[in-house]
């Protein structure tokens, strides 16, 4: 009986001491001035309810390492993110992980100078649908820089920046995602030196209709190390990163004024980089302004390598690869959609160990059986052009 005494004692004062950090966080946050840090102490802490900071400028929000300052929302009963920061200028977070999240683990809205750094989120059950959707995930943000971090687990990306200017993503990794870093609809972003692996897609840049950004632009991804992103996707039904084929190594959708280059890609057995318009998802398009096509897309001086094999064969893609070309399926596909509005479409140059195909689909998916006998175009000499070197937009 003692020691039952002695065990439920310490159940008790464990749970009092959980339920004060959260009281007192969400306190400091509340009161915080210009200036302050807010330390979250060592060790592994239990939040219920979502952490929020909302019209502050100034802050930092600092752990003692990402294996040592842990904020576990695995029993969060109020609320969807983990952290949410809104209407905010120059908060930096750094050294803490953020584990098991109802929703997206961090989200930072309309806030102006972000900074992750050192930053884990994570769901540790495994890949699955109900896991939230988003590790670190600014949107209609400036000025963000995401550097040291580590993303895993998210049922969409595990580094996402939406409808945002001025991004920077470096040194981080992202794995076990259905996609490791995507960058959506925004202008200026810069994503390097990061490793992002056994995703469904490794990175993604996708610009979509219906957002209140409309248009992404000036997007460089380069000397990233992009390899095994063959994880099946667990995206949850109707999210459009669902459409996204296993196997991916960089996708492309509808976007404008990109540069990929420098980057290793390998082993993705699906695409290792894939150029797209909004057509290629079937969904429809209801939004006057948006743009579906791709252009001004430059691949150069990248570094490809493929392990003999089939792609996924349960997306109507990956049947078409390998029904057209067997176990050797190409390094970049291209669908073929033009921009007919602009002279600058798609530039390859410089890549190394790269086979390509065009689907040309507006004149070969005609009909089902159009493209398992049409003759797709692998002739990547009239995308040949001058490489564009990085002009760097950011600086931190």
């Amino acid at each position: 009986m003692r020691y039952l005494n002695t065990l439920l004692t310490f159940i008790l004062i464990n749970t009092l001491s959980a339920s004060d950090i959260e009281k007192d966080l969400q306190t400091q946050f509340i009161l915080a001035e210009p200036g302050d840090t807010i330390l979250i102490p060592e060790g592994l802490h239990n939040i219920i309810g979502t952490l929020s900071i909302d019209g502050k400028k100034d802050l930092f929000i600092r752990g003692f390492g990402m294996d040592k300052s842990i904020l576990s929302f695995s029993n969060q009963t109020e609320g969807a993110q983990g952290i949410s920061i809104t209407n905010s200028s120059n908060i930096t977070l750094e050294d803490f992980t953020v584990r098991d999240s109802k929703g997206d683990a961090i989200k930072t809205q309309y806030v102006d100078g972000i900074t992750f750094r050192g930053i884990t989120a994570e769901w540790t059950g495994g890949p699955k649908p109900s896991n939230g959707a988003y590790g670190l995930y600014p949107v209609q943000c400036t000025n963000v820089l995401i550097e040291f971090c580590i993303a895993i687990g998210a049922s969409d990306a595990g580094i996402y920046v939406g409808q945002s200017k001025d991004i920077i993503v470096r040194n981080s990794k992202a794995f076990h995602n259905v996609a490791g870093i995507e960058i959506e609809n925004s202008i200026n972003a810069e994503v390097y030196e990061n490793h992002s692996y056994e995703n469904t897609g490794g990175v993604l840049v996708f610009d979509l209709p219906d957002l209140v950004q409309i248009r992404g632009d000036n997007i460089h991804v380069f000397q990233n190390l992009i390899e095994n992103n063959n994880l099946n996707n667990f995206a949850p039904p109707g999210n459009i990163v669902g459409k996204v084929l296993p196997g991916t190594g960089v996708m492309i959708l509808a976007a404008n004024n990109v540069h990929i280059y420098e980057n290793t890609i390998r082993n993705n057995k699906s695409v290792g980089t894939g150029i797209v318009s909004y057509f290629i998802t079937e969904e429809p398009m209801t939004d006057k302004t948006y743009n579906p096509y791709t252009s001004d897309i430059h691949v150069y001086n990248n570094n490809y390598d493929r392990n003999v094999g089939l792609p996924t064969l349960n997306y109507e893609i990956g049947k078409l690869m390998a029904i057209k070309y067997g176990r050797t399926t190409p390094d970049i596909i291209y669908d073929g959609m033009q921009d007919p509005d602009v002279r600058s479409g798609l530039c390859l140059q410089n890549n190394i160990q790269a086979d390509f195909t065009n689907l040309d689909i507006e004149n070969n998916f005609e009909k089902w059986y159009s493209p398992f006998i049409s003759n797709f175009s692998e002739d990547k000499t009239i995308y040949k052009c001058l490489t564009n070197h990085k002009i760097s937009t950011n600086s931190y």
